[in-house]
């Protein structure tokens, strides 16, 4: 048996493979993460991906070597690893939401945010490491209370508590595409029209009649795509040079959106959105471009005049949507300046009119050849206000993602000229408004309906407006405007608006009441069955929901007898992998194929489009679809929860449980081939010969209660049983043997050979760490096969269920 102190050298020495994050991760200081400029020594789990640099790290070392020196031999011997975890936590990816920093409202955690079952086994086994990790007198005085001692540990908000985070399934694997059921939901199909993007920000159209569509990618490029799908080898416009982000998944700076001018046609010109760094200072920017004369599919890159610069004083929350409305003003959207809780000033960036953040902007760039880039349209708000900016159109917003016009009802124009906005949330709600000229939106005295601020909030001076519909996180954490569709394809769903949330993946719509005023929830989700049996539509998608888009379809349509023109079809864009370089982005567009009684989808022909000729100068590349329609009917999915995503690699063909969800659930309910069952199942048929096992199937041997499962872990390699030593044993490892098992829980990673001793078997594995997403025990990190230091005393073993536990 080793000693305590080589056993935390070869802890260290140990490397982790990384996994990449997922949405919204964040450092403490709100920026997000980054690779080191070189490895780490200490917290080696986040080397490749994370919130520390080397100098951090050293840091953190030396404070582990001061707290593990008043630690007693056995003491540390248990412990060292629990320290070294909670420790490292401040180099996670997700760190600003384990040590919630998210809410100003009470201060950074000492400790970070523990799941409940590990919480209970390190308070069991190392209750006095977290005295020295913390002197928060609160947490002290539970110290002999298990129960509230936890909670107190606990998050609200549990996808992100340790461990668990490090195999929550929305968290760190590729989700690949969402399927839905169609109990109580709107049934609708897709057909796929773009795909190979990075992180498609938007897709705009020139108004032109040409019916060209523009795809723009967060890294600062635009394509031209022509009516017949094919996409020109030449960008419309490439300022990846210029343009501030980075690879790492969730980062929110780039390039943010394009709008073309109403009169393009004429003036040709295009307005941009996007992030730059201007003498180490982060800066959203706004810049006009004019078409190239030499190419009508590309923009004068030498033309670029910077409309307006506003300080970003943080990473996050960087608005960006651009509009014209109607009245041929441009509309701008800017979040609040980032961090957590609009901690700026005395009331916020939101609530002060004297400040360009957290605000919905309006600005007149026409004529503006000669004299002022922008003018202030004179019916502006807040003209005459000596302690507002005059670009002010309304305020109060958090970070305002997608927002759209409403064309108006084909027939009666009811509705036509509403501004709808996907206002993200803090920590609770995510919330859909309809922005009026002049008013507040509560930010952040309020967040959805409910009081965020409680000072601001009850402030009678606030006359703030309700959102439409707020939605909690438990159905999604991002929302992502959309549309009220007016288009011609698709008549039924004329006065929906579509929207749908980023993290989740979940399609939504609201329907207005015209007797109440209130709008009707209804959820989207893919046709099953015959519905999307149709050529080249499709019924899946992938989650990330980046943004919604209309195209141009300004014809003239007659249809029961009533002319109007045709607004545009719906479509969406979205991600399997939310990196502004991973070429996973996809364009979809939405189609109802069904038919109704008295609602009839549009008569053949009558929705048909005349493109103008389009001179091309640059090389054609045909679109290729690759999306395919599945044909299984998929997992229905409870209501009020993310959609379930069905993961990249080949599901299961007998039903399985879902997926982990941040609870101690497995990452992906992989196939049992190659897993052996617990002793006491079915015996192999008479006559017939059991296959052997594959190269790291696992098994149990001790039986369970009814829906459990716990015993000593032993693994299969090179054609032998063997056990596992409890060195680097963690829950992360347990989730690895439970999955292989069937099971969608792992309760409890067991250590010092708690269920019984292998003796009769020979020592396979050692030092075994895993970080929860891997398939079997080979391929976490360890030492070589049979090679160890250690003895059955310390032989590993799992609990496992087919039921969520909740701790006591």
């Amino acid at each position: 048996m080793r000693g305590p102190r080589a056993a935390l050298a070869l802890l260290l020495a140990a490397a982790i493979a990384p996994r990449p994050a997922r949405p919204h991760p964040q450092c403490l200081d709100f920026k997000p993460p980054f690779r080191p400029p070189r490895g780490l020594a200490f917290c080696r789990r986040y080397a490749e991906f994370g919130c520390c640099d080397p100098h951090r790290d050293r840091a953190l070392l030396q404070r582990f070597y001061r707290l593990s020196a008043s630690l007693d031999e056995r003491t540390y011997a248990a412990c060292a690893g629990h320290l070294q975890d909670l420790l490292c936590q401040e180099c996670s990816p997700y760190a600003a939401h384990l040590y919630d920093a998210e809410d100003p409202s009470t201060p950074v955690r000492t400790i970070p945010g523990l799941c409940q079952d590990y919480c209970m086994q390190v308070w069991q086994n190392c209750r006095s490491i977290f005295r020295s990790l913390s002197a928060d007198p609160e947490l002290i005085a539970l110290e002999n209370n298990m129960a509230k001692f936890c909670r107190y540990l606990s998050l609200e908000d549990m996808d992100y508590c340790f461990p668990h985070l490090l195999a929550n399934q929305n968290l760190n694997q590729n989700l690949g595409l969402v399927t839905a059921d169609a109990e109580g939901c709107l049934q609708l199909c897709l057909m796929e029209v773009a795909n190979g993007l990075r992180n498609p920000v938007a897709m705009v159209h020139a108004n032109d009649g040409t019916h060209r569509f523009f795809i723009a990618e967060q890294v600062g490029l635009v394509w031209t795509y022509l009516p017949d799908g094919s996409r020109l080898e030449k960008p419309f416009l490439n300022i990846s040079e210029a343009v501030l982000t980075s690879p790492w998944e969730g980062d929110e700076r780039g390039f943010l959106c394009i709008v073309f001018h109403p009169k393009f046609k004429f003036n040709g010109k295009v307005y941009v959105y996007y992030s730059v760094e201007v003498r180490y200072e982060e800066r959203i920017r706004i810049s006009e471009f004019r078409i190239s004369p030499a190419d009508m599919n590309a923009l004068d890159h030498g033309s670029e005049r910077i409309i307006l610069e506003i300080e970003e004083p943080a990473s996050n929350h960087n608005g960006g949507e651009l509009l014209f409305g109607d009245d041929g003003y441009l509309y701008i959207f800017t979040g609040d300046g980032g961090m957590a809780g609009d901690p700026f000033g005395t009331f916020g960036n939101a609530q002060n009119k004297s400040a360009l953040l957290g605000k919905v902007l309006r600005i007149d760039v026409n004529n503006n050849e000669r004299g002022p880039l922008y003018r202030i349209p004179p019916d502006n708000p807040f003209v005459s206000d000596p302690t507002a900016r005059p670009e002010v159109y309304a305020y109060g917003v958090r970070n305002m993602w997608r927002c759209s016009f409403d064309r108006g009802d084909p027939h009666t124009k009811e509705g036509k000229g509403r501004l709808f906005c996907g206002d993200v949330g803090q920590n609770k709600y995510e919330e859909v408004d309809i922005v009026e000229k002049g008013k507040n939106y509560g930010w952040r005295a309020r967040e959805g309906f409910s009081c965020y601020d409680k000072k601001l909030c009850t402030n009678s001076s606030l006359d703030d407006v309700l959102p439409i519909y707020a939605y909690p996180h438990k159905m999604g954490k991002s929302v992502t405007g959309g549309y009220v569709y007016r288009g011609c394809e698709s008549p039924n769903l004329n006065g929906l608006y579509i929207f749908g949330d980023f993290m989740s993946g979940r399609l939504m719509s609201l329907k207005e009441d015209h007797a109440t005023g209130e709008w009707q929830y209804s959820e989207i989700c893919m046709g099953t069955g015959q519905t999307c049996m149709f050529p080249g539509l499709i019924n899946n998608y992938y989650q990330y929901i980046i943004s919604f888009a209309e195209d141009e379809a300004g014809n003239l349509v007659t249809l029961c007898h009533t002319e109007w023109r045709v607004s545009g079809e719906l479509y969406f864009l979205s991600t399997g992998v939310p990196s502004a370089t991973a070429p996973n982005g996809v364009v979809y567009k939405v189609v109802d194929t069904s038919r109704y009684e008295m609602v009839q989808t549009a008569p053949p022909g009558k929705c048909q489009v005349e493109p103008s000729p389009v001179k091309v100068k640059s090389k054609r590349i045909p679109f290729v679809p690759k999306e395919k329609f599945i044909m299984s009917a998929p997992t229905a999915h409870p209501r009020l929860k993310s959609t379930t995503p069905r993961g990249g690699d080949p599901a299961p063909q007998t039903p399985r449980p879902p997926a982990v969800d941040g609870a101690g659930r497995a990452p992906g309910d992989r196939s049992r081939t190659g897993s052996t069952a617990e002793p006491g199942g079915r015996a192999p048929a008479p006559g017939r010969r059991k296959k052997p096992p594959g190269d790291g199937a696992v098994r149990l041997m001790r039986r369970g209660r009814r829906g459990r499962a716990r015993g000593r872990v032993e693994v299969f390699v090179h054609g032998q049983w063997g056990t596992v030593c409890d060195d680097g044993w963690g829950l992360p490892a347990a989730v690895v043997v439970c999955r292989q098992l069937g099971f969608p829980y792992a309760v409890r990673a067991a250590k010092k050979a708690e269920f019984g001793q292998g003796t009769s078997l020979r020592i396979l594995l050692d030092d075994v760490q895993c970080s929860g997403q891997e398939r079997t025990l080979l391929e976490c990190s360890h030492a070589d096969i049979g090679t160890h230091n250690c003895s059955h005393e310390e032989d590993a073993g799992v609990v496992c269920s087919r039921e969520e536990v909740t701790p006591g």
